[in-house]
């Protein structure tokens, strides 16, 4: 089989273009497929409940219903979604610490019961609206590196953590376990294994005082390359997890995890076009139909990082790439060295399915990328 180049995928993703138009999001299913798989080889002991937050495209929940995934949500709407698409709801953890009463209520109805809390506000809340309800205790743990630092908003102390788990038997609740995060894009492994040893502690701790704890939830945070790291750390990181998971934990306990970035960001490309050129600064200057406030909103929101290709060849130059709102914020990229380009050239960014078309806005009237899944 002949090898596929850069140049063959350009050309497959200006022949979209043409067909769909531009901005493009375009999926691939093959792509999320061998993404969860990688986690499920990787992590073998491990339920993959996939991050709906990452990207919430209606195919690509149904992709992963078909895949038997679990589901993390953070809303109603996110809940409402999964279980339209098939989702039980037993393979759904209703993730967010901090949920409106009327949430809880409406998962209670849909049969949706495993949930989190890292306060006793939010456990007053789960035992009106919610008895009986299975609770995980989040606890903050050291997000040292991680691009997006979680424990920032989230997490009790661990330290508090078991008097939590005691409250919550005594409302009425299931005292079911402990999560956490590491934060996002996690390339140092200390974070797991910090995170897993107090995990452990508290395990052993609930059960002195006759509280068994039943799921260990290690979150998200699982890397992927970008244009500032191209090493690939997941296997490395995965094996660790893996050694310590058995090390620390009986095979009683079940363990979930909450990959969102992982699992679709690498399984989406997006297409632009050019639709305005100018020289300012001595520095040529293309103007996109897509940008900062559309599917590249991961620069601002995510930290992120993305290579920029163009479907034509040549001389590079340091260019600026800019969207197409009214806005001077709206600069996707400075110095980015690019071919000479043309209007209705196509330039497309790779590993971008996560957390790009779903923070994406309409300001100025500019449409989202149109997404479409691809074989």
């Amino acid at each position: 089989m002949a090898r596929r180049t850069a140049k063959d995928g350009g050309r497959r993703f200006k022949a979209l273009a043409r067909h769909h138009g531009t901005p493009l999001l375009v999926i691939s299913r093959s792509a999320l497929r061998a993404q969860l798989q990688r986690f499920r080889k990787a992590l073998p002991r491990v339920e993959p409940f996939y991050a709906v937050k990452a990207n919430p495209h209606a195919e690509v929940i149904k992709f992963m219903v078909a895949e038997k995934a679990g589901f993390d949500v953070a809303s109603q709407a996110e809940m409402e979604a999964v279980l339209a698409a098939g989702a039980p709801p037993a393979r759904i953890i209703f993730a967010n610490t901090i949920k409106p009463p009327e949430a809880i209520a409406a998962a209670t109805k849909r049969g949706v019961d495993l949930m989190t809390f890292d306060s006793e506000y939010e456990l007053d809340k789960l035992a009106e609206a919610a008895p009986g309800a299975r609770a995980l205790v989040r606890i903050k743990v050291p997000n040292v590196g991680s691009a997006v630092e979680l424990s920032l908003k989230f997490g009790v102390l661990p330290a508090d953590a078991i008097d939590m788990l005691i409250k919550a038997h005594q409302m009425g609740l299931v005292a079911a376990g402990v999560a956490f995060h590491v934060g996002s894009q996690c390339t140092r492994v200390e974070n797991y294994i910090e995170a897993l040893e107090i995990a452990a502690i508290l395990f052993r701790d609930a059960r002195l005082k006759q509280i068994p704890l039943e799921i260990l939830d290690i979150g998200g945070g699982f890397p992927i390359p970008n244009a500032n790291h191209g090493e690939d750390l997941f296997e490395p990181i995965a094996s660790v997890i893996s050694r310590e998971l058995e090390r620390l934990f009986e095979p009683s306990v079940r363990v979930i995890a909450e990959p969102g970035r992982f699992l679709v960001g690498p399984a989406a490309t997006l297409v632009m076009r050019i639709i305005g050129k100018a020289i300012r600064e001595n520095k040529h200057w293309y103007y996109l139909d897509d940008g900062v406030y559309g599917s590249l909103s991961g620069l601002v929101f995510d930290h992120a990082a993305y290579r920029f290709q163009a479907v034509r060849d040549g001389p590079t130059r340091l260019s600026t790439l800019a969207g197409p709102t009214c806005d001077s914020f709206d600069i996707i990229a400075r110095g980015e060295a690019m071919p000479e380009l043309e209007i209705g050239d196509i330039v497309y960014v790779e590993n971008i399915g996560a957390y790009s078309v779903a923070s994406a806005s309409r300001f100025n009237g500019f449409e989202p990328a149109q997404v479409v899944l691809v074989s």
